[in-house]
Parts: structure tokens; C-alpha cells; sequence
């Protein structure tokens, strides 16, 4: 007679003896307490196997026991023979045993949320398209405000705009005569040149100067000329109608202009800056900026 029991699943708290029996806190697997008239006293016999382990030939397998994943999992194999405790050598009844005890993790069940899913997802996936798109408006809202912000921050004062342009009247200026406005923090020399000026100015051999300019270049009309009262040395302001050649001369080092604001002598590299000018009102008026 062959037996074989491929799987037994025990609660925690049942664990397998040596002899490969189950066992479990207050069950007793002996035989009752009374006389059987096998000459032993009552309980179970230490002379000969157990009677249920006489009746087996052949022999008992138990592959797994499986228990709750807290709880250590054994594997045991075992055999009884009535004919062969002799053969084994075994000291407990002629019963032979070998085991082995692995450490496993239990199976573990993945929870099952179906009854929580929505049954439709097109309105979910509204709501998020929605809360999507309004969140990128206001977004968009809030980086438009601070652009707009850091701007008005950056652009210019009103009183800067006031004077990023300037209107002289010429017919305030005589003939002959220096006028000096304030136009973006800066003088501005306005000339009225005489003919005499102007020929001196034409006359200037262009190869020996500093820095190569002619007259023409310099001014739009010949009796006007309009230039940065600001020497190009270390930004003084020049003195008019002074100096060796009978423009500028700024005092601080020692530099002189003729009469078209051109660097003759002195530690100044460049003549004097033309800003941007023009004539407005049958030139009547010059507009600065």
C-alpha cells in the first residue's frame, strides 16, 4: 500500500515533529488513557512503533506544508516499515526520517480595486482636461502680469521722455554766438557760424589732423553747428570761443578745438560728438534727439 499526501496546509501555529507527525498545542495524538491489554500501561507504547505506523508498508511522502506568509515553511519526507527497523538502526521505533527546512516568503495576493473604478472614465477625463487647461491660463495670466511689470519697471521715467527730445528756437541765436541747452543730462553746443568761420574751417588741411574729419561731415547746414559740449578726454566741459584756434579750449588738460569742434592739440583723441539733430518748421526751429 502506497500513500502519498502532496500538500497539507496547518495553521500558524502547527509545526511538524522530528518523527514527521503534525502537532499542535493541546491536541494529543496518543491513545487515550485506559488499559488496552497490550502489557503497557495506559498511554502511548515505547516498546513498538504506533500501531497506525505497523499497519503502513510502504512508505508516506509530505512534500509541502503551506502556512501563512509569517510563518516558517517545511519540507519533510519520511518512510515506516515494520520489517525494516531493524535494517535502519533508528532509535525511535524503527522509524527512519530524513528532513529539510527551507525559508520562504508565503504567496501574497494582489488587492483587487475593481469595485472602486469609475464605470465610465470619459467624464474623469474631462475634469482633467479641464483642470488642465485652466491651470495653464492662469499660468499664462501670471508670467504675462510680470513681463508686463518687469517693462513698465525697465522703460523711462516720464521726466526722461520729456527731455529724450528738445526744440531750440534759431532765431533766438545771432550770428556769431554760442548757445548752450541741456539735453539728456549733457550741454550742447549751438553754433551760428559766420562766413569767416566757415571758410576757416574749409580750409583746415584734413591729412594733419588728429582725428580726420572735414566740415561737411560735421554739420548739415554751414552756419549751424551742433555738438556734445563734453571733451573727449575726460569729460570736462570745454570753454567757447577760447583756445589757439579759436573754438574750445577745456581748461582741466589743455585741449583745443577749432571751429568746427575738431581736436588741434592737447591729450584729447577725438573731436568733438555731432549728436542727432534736424531742422523742423522751415528751419525755423532744431529739434535735438
Amino acid at each position: 500500500m502506497s500513500l502519498s499526501i502532496t500538500r497539507i496546509n496547518v495553521l500558524p501555529s502547527t509545526r511538524t515533529l522530528a518523527s514527521g507527525v503534525p502537532f499542535a498545542n493541546k491536541i494529543n495524538h496518543s491513545l487515550p488513557p485506559q488499559a488496552h491489554g497490550h502489557g503497557h500501561s495506559a498511554g502511548p507504547r515505547t516498546d513498538s512503533p504506533p500501531t497506525w505506523a505497523q499497519k503502513l508498508s510502504g512508505s508516506v511522502s509530505v512534500l509541502h506544508v503551506n502556512t501563512l506568509p509569517n510563518t516558517l515553511v517545511f519540507s519533510r519526507s519520511f518512510s515506516t516499515s515494520s520489517r525494516s527497523s531493524a535494517q535502519s538502526g533508528s532509535a525511535v521505533g524503527g522509524i527512519s526520517h530524513h528532513a529539510t527546512t527551507s525559508q520562504r516568503h508565503g504567496p501574497t495576493g494582489v488587492p483587487d480595486f475593481t469595485p472602486y473604478r469609475a464605470s465610465d472614465t470619459s467624464s474623469n477625463r474631462t475634469l482633467s482636461y479641464f483642470m488642465v487647461g485652466a491651470l495653464g491660463a492662469l499660468g499664462a495670466s501670471a508670467a504675462k502680469s510680470t513681463v508686463s511689470d518687469v517693462l513698465s519697471n525697465m522703460a523711462a521715467s516720464a521726466d526722461v521722455l520729456a527731455l529724450a527730445k528738445i526744440e531750440v528756437e534759431l532765431g533766438a541765436i545771432p550770428e556769431g554766438k554760442n548757445l548752450i541747452v541741456k539735453w539728456r543730462g549733457k550741454p550742447v553746443f549751438i553754433r551760428h557760424r559766420t562766413s569767416d568761420e566757415i571758410d576757416e574751417a574749409n580750409a583746415v588741411d584734413v591729412k594733419t589732423l588728429r582725428d580726420p574729419q572735414t566740415d561737411d561731415d560735421r554739420v548739415k547746414k554751414p552756419e549751424w553747428l551742433v555738438m556734445l559740449g563734453v571733451c573727449t578726454h575726460l569729460g570736462c566741459v570745454p570753454i567757447g570761443e577760447a583756445g589757439d584756434y579759436g573754438g574750445w579750449f577745456c581748461p582741466c588738460h589743455g585741449s583745443h578745438y577749432d571751429i568746427s569742434g575738431r581736436i588741434r592739440r592737447g591729450p584729447a583723441p577725438l573731436n568733438l560728438e555731432i549728436p542727432e539733430y534736424d531742422f523742423v518748421e522751415d528751419d525755423a526751429k532744431l529739434l535735438i534727439g
